[in-house]
């Protein structure tokens, strides 16, 4: 093999994996919160969490993408491992669809689609039209790179230390799996590793009792992208990763058991060796799927005989919803986002309670709790922003890029409700320090507007979680009620003032609390109107 050949083959693969990203890149785009909707429909059927894994691999094009965000999802607490094994299998037979594409003689035809999907990427002034164009010219690509590979493979055939190696290879196949696992493990990407087995397949290079224990090594090898992402996650998440190479191994096991009715069952199917290579494939994932999934209490078993023990205690300083696996999903990520900016709006609301209680009540527990909840709605600012920073650079949809923009100016409101919950506990902490005390009047009119308030948070937190435009405009109004309320306090507060009925420092507190609560109300508006801002979209 001279390296005119190898410089060939690694450009032609190149071409390949990048035009599959591409495709699956724009396909993604293209799907936009359908893929989110997708996964959300997910329950303890395996059925439906089968088709839901099949579905998303044949949108973003790579089961190792589905599998890695999978182990993302059961780390962060998600999905449950029966969850996980139906996506995982489901993955599995998604996968399949790339190598039934490549089956397809468009190599011919390639040029063409090259040029119909660069055109309307350059020219196209949609977006949407722009996206559609993306798979176009992803697809054209990826067989532009097959064709580069079987150009740059053509002399194989006739060079005799590759043909003693296809000699050796068939007449011992557990070789061939080895071959496969390690090629897919190298590359990273099994469909990948199966354009190259059809491509020499293609130019009579590669017979189909070779090809086959090297493609059920790859439906190993492929694991082992999910094995490395699970390092540093939490013990459910490396059982995830385990079931996907438990999965492979059995089917693997299976199928070499029965290969020579394998081998005579897969031509039956009909079409050349590429087709056939395809339908290996497939048949492979489907069948394995079908005796396996029945049995998938008894995987989770296994597992987690596997990695045995409990997960430690939850950390409460960190992202409950996000992983930087999600970035390989985009369109499901700002979903994600979402989710955990409303669990960060719930933390600050509840803030908000515990601080006026803690004003009430003179109670120093409750400032401490409400300092360790700043420090967690802290954490969790700098967090969200940082993934929505790396997120804002993925492909996304002009809906989902704009939603990514306007979440900046959500989670900066959360956080401010969150200082002004921390304000709250200082008033109780200076109030305690001073023994200032309070008529049951101003404390009753505190009452009623923390309890309108913390109302107008939780309405905007589920108008952000639902999209919900109705529970928004009640924001609105909220809103305007809260801003006279605090008028009509101040005013009635300085008449006290002036009657002599309450003390000067107290006073002081008095207006601080209501103009950090109005504030508030502000905060909650500005959710709100974000909301809105997507009606009719």
């Amino acid at each position: 093999m001279n390296y005119k050949m190898i410089f060939l083959l690694l450009g032609g693969l190149g071409l390949f994996v990048y035009g599959m990203k591409l495709m699956g890149d724009g396909l993604q785009k293209a799907a936009g919160e359908k893929l989110k909707k997708i996964l959300e429909t997910i329950t303890s059927n395996r059925v439906l969490a089968i088709l839901a894994g099949a579905g998303v691999t044949a949108i973003i094009q790579s089961s190792s993408a589905t599998t890695v965000m999978t182990v993302g999802f059961v780390n962060a607490g998600l999905m449950n491992l029966y969850q996980a094994a139906g996506i995982i299998m489901g993955a599995n037979i998604g996968t399949t669809m790339t190598a039934q594409l490549i089956a397809f003689k468009l190599t011919d035809v390639a040029p063409l689609i090259l040029a119909i999907g660069a055109a309307m990427v350059i020219f196209s002034k949609k977006k949407k039209n722009r996206d559609l164009g993306e798979i176009v010219l992803g697809f054209g690509i990826l067989f532009v790179g097959m064709s580069i590979m079987e150009s740059s493979m053509k002399p194989l055939s006739h060079n005799e230390g590759f043909r003693n190696l296809i000699l050796t290879l068939g007449k011992h196949p557990l070789m061939g799996v080895v071959v496969g696992l390690g090629m897919t493990a190298t590359v990273q990407s099994s469909s990948a590793t199966i354009g190259i087995l059809q491509t020499l397949a293609g130019i009579n290079a590669l017979p189909l009792s070779v090809a086959l224990p090297i493609l059920f090594g790859d439906n190993i090898g492929t694991c082992a992208t999910a094995l490395l992402a699970s390092i540093g996650t939490n013990k459910n998440a490396r059982r995830a990763a385990l079931i996907h190479l438990t999965f492979n191994v059995i089917g693997t096991i299976i199928f070499m058991s029965l290969f020579k009715i394998v081998l005579l069952v897969v031509p039956q199917f009909g079409g050349d060796i590429k087709r056939q290579i395809a339908n290996a494939h497939t048949l492979f994932n489907v069948t394995n799927t079908i005796i396996q999934a029945p049995f998938i209490a008894l995987l989770v078993k296994f597992v987690n005989k596997l990695v045995p023990g409990k997960d430690e205690k939850e950390d409460v300083m960190t992202l409950k919803y996000l992983d930087s696996r999600l970035l390989e999903t985009p369109s499901i990520a700002v979903g994600q986002v979402i989710k955990e900016l409303v669990r960060m709006g719930n933390l600050a609301s509840e803030n908000i309670e515990r601080a006026f209680e803690a004003f009430v009540n003179e109670d120093e527990r409750k400032i401490s709790q409400v300092q360790e909840i700043e420090e967690i709605i802290n954490f969790l600012d700098r967090e969200i922003t940082s993934f929505m920073v790396s997120l804002s650079k993925a492909p996304l949809s002009d809906y989902q890029s704009s939603i990514i923009s306007s979440l900046f100016h959500v989670v900066n409101d959360i956080e401010r409700i969150g200082d002004h919950a921390d304000n709250l506990s200082e008033f109780a902490e200076y109030r305690m320090s001073k023994k200032l005390s309070f008529s049951d009047t101003a404390i009753e009119q505190l009452k009623t507007m923390v309890s309108t308030v913390k109302s107008t948070i939780d309405l905007s937190i589920k108008a952000l979680e639902n999209f919900d435009f109705e529970v928004a405009e009640k924001v609105l109004k909220s809103e305007v009620e809260i801003d006279s309320m605090e008028k009509r306090l101040r005013k009635e507060h300085i008449d006290r003032l002036n009657k002599g009925i309450c003390y000067p420092a107290s006073g002081t507190v008095f207006l601080d609390i209501i103009s950090n609560l109005e504030r508030v109300g502000d905060h909650s508006t500005n959710i709100a109107q974000m909301v809105l801002d997507y009606k009719g979209v």
